[in-house]
């Protein structure tokens, strides 16, 4: 795609995930999530290195979603309050003075599940409101989920792009109601731009494992993509990290929802949305509409973007969850691991030697990629594996 004057790279730079970081820290909750070395995985592949950023350890929630939602709202706090960000931890967040400062603030958002649940989990803490929309066709399991955690939730007749317009427009009739949503449009920027940043955490621990353990730099980042907010956090993260020398980043999409992929193939520059129910068991990337600020961050700094059949990630979830001896196993839900998939199926398949040529992986290649979730339904992640 042509290149752009890359003014939204910077919202990703090392001092603003940094800041990003310390709010997370301040949570009692909080840990680094593992970053599994599969070494032996490593070597049945024909590669130097592979790693997995394991987010099914993330708060307690079994996926990455919160970090970026919490973020949000504490950016809006300090914002209405008039506090500096620095100023707004953990503590201050959950404390009866800001609630009554604040007064009550309903959060409203549209979710496949993990991010509604983020959503909600931190609205609970805040002692505020949350009302959910979920797109049709969302499980049982990952409902119930969002309502534990005390929020309105609703499974509308929509597609997850409708559920984000239904949503927004509630938020925009309610007092004090605030979208909380990790994709932006034109007029919607600002707090997409905070949740981008809140995902940065992750990136952020993940290369600082990787050094930990002898890499200083990864040769090939592989991300999956919804609305491309998460691609767009983790690609303008190591394109800050390494500016001379950036990774081979891909960027990696369920099929059935290849917004970027299919604007990619275009080669204008211009968004292409895919349409229709978005039937994939990606849920968490069954969206057709993408994120205006991550597709810029992505026109300028990613390699390839791959669109994938549902196989792609059944197969990784297989290879995540039975491990060859001596690797650590990853519990790796549907939109979690098509990157283990794709990389397998680049470096074994012989039909996919071309694109591993392009991809320039070989025995040499170190490489990262990021489990996003872990078996968030978990009755499929059973069949998958076990039937």
């Amino acid at each position: 795609m042509p290149k752009t004057a890359d003014q939204h790279l910077a919202l990703m730079n090392q001092t603003a995930v940094e800041q990003a970081q310390a709010f997370h820290q301040s949570f009692p909750q909080y840990t680094e999530t593992p970053l599994a070395h599969l070494q032996q995985m490593a070597k049945y592949l024909g590669l130097a290195e592979f790693f997995v950023k394991d987010e099914s350890y993330r708060f307690g929630l079994n996926a990455f979603k919160v970090l970026g939602g919490s973020y949000a709202m504490a950016n809006y706090i300090a914002k209405k309050l008039g506090k500096d960000i620095l100023e707004i931890t953990y503590d201050v967040m959950t404390s009866p003075e800001l609630k009554k400062e604040l007064g009550q603030a309903t959060f409203y958002t549209a979710t496949d599940g993990n991010h509604g649940r983020g959503v909600a989990w931190a609205a609970n803490k805040l002692g505020q409101k949350a009302v959910v929309l979920m797109p049709k066709g969302s499980t049982k399991v990952r409902f119930d989920n969002i309502r534990k955690e005390g929020a309105e939730v609703t499974i509308e007749d929509v597609n997850y792009d409708e559920c984000v317009r239904k949503a927004n427009a509630l938020a925009e009739q309610t007092e004090n109601g605030v979208m909380v949503q990790d994709t932006a449009w034109d007029g919607y920027e600002e707090i997409p731009t905070w949740i981008m940043q809140g995902y940065g955490t992750m990136a952020l621990e993940a290369a600082k494992q990787m050094k930990a353990a002898g890499v200083e730099r990864p040769t090939h980042v592989f991300i999956q993509a919804g609305v491309g907010s998460l691609a767009g956090a983790v690609i303008g993260f190591f394109a800050n990290l390494f500016p001379e020398n950036p990774p081979i980043m891909t960027v990696l999409e369920a099929q059935a929802a290849d917004c970027l992929y299919k604007s990619a193939a275009a080669k204008d520059g211009k968004i292409r949305f895919a349409t229709g129910d978005l039937q994939t068991m990606m849920a968490g990337l069954a969206c057709g509409e993408p994120n205006t600020i991550s597709f810029d961050i992505l026109k300028n700094h990613v390699a390839y973007f791959a669109s994938c059949p549902d196989w792609v990630s059944a197969k990784g979830m297989r290879m995540l969850g039975a491990p060859i001896k001596g690797d650590p196993q990853v519990t790796s839900g549907e939109s979690g691991a098509v990157g283990m998939g794709f990389i397998a199926t680049a470096m074994q398949d012989p039909e996919y030697a071309d694109m591993r040529a392009a991809l320039q992986l070989d025995e040499n290649s170190k490489v990262i990629m990021f489990s996003t979730e872990g078996d968030t339904d978990p009755d499929n992640y059973k069949k998958i594996l076990w039937q």
